[in-house]
């Protein structure tokens, strides 16, 4: 009996952590996606994969948080027939983790040593200490919130 509640325990677990997790738009990035911005493959860089998700269901995928930002500051730029109102979600990966989250809620650490595909990034995390750690740890100058993104600040 206690292999059987175990193994059900299991299960449910798996399936919660599965449907959490596309709820989250941390499904993986399809091998032929390619940056909406850029026009990079997106799934050449797992850990710094963003996307935006519009009203429609359809997906746009990023190689990193600023080329997201770029998307949404000039959405029918890149998305010709959308508008920035047409996006429903915004997901970035937290650094040290590598798990999706709501780029709206996350701390971004600007003018660090690390780099992204594209070069200097913003790097998103899902707490203010990581991102203080981080900051200290490899020469961020700021940490910013969503907010707080403007076009000048991904230059």
């Amino acid at each position: 009996m206690k292999n059987i509640t175990t193994l059900c325990l299991t299960i449910a677990l798996f399936w919660t952590t599965t449907l959490l997790a596309a709820d989250k738009g941390a499904s993986p990035v399809p091998a032929t996606a390619k940056c909406a911005v850029c026009g990079m493959f997106v799934a050449k860089y797992p850990e710094w994969a963003s996307t935006a998700r519009f009203k429609d269901g359809t997906l746009s995928y990023y190689d990193g948080p600023k080329d997201m930002f770029n998307h949404y500051f000039n959405t029918t730029r890149y998305t010709p027939g959308k508008q920035q109102a047409d996006i429903i979600t915004l997901t970035v990966k937290d650094y040290y983790s590598l798990t999706p989250l709501d780029a709206k809620t996350a701390y971004y650490v600007i003018g660090s040593d690390v780099s992204g595909p594209m070069g200097q990034e913003l790097v998103p995390f899902r707490t203010e200490k990581d991102a203080r750690a981080f900051k200290m740890d490899h020469k961020g100058k700021r940490i910013i919130r969503f907010a707080e993104v403007t076009p000048l600040s991904i230059k």
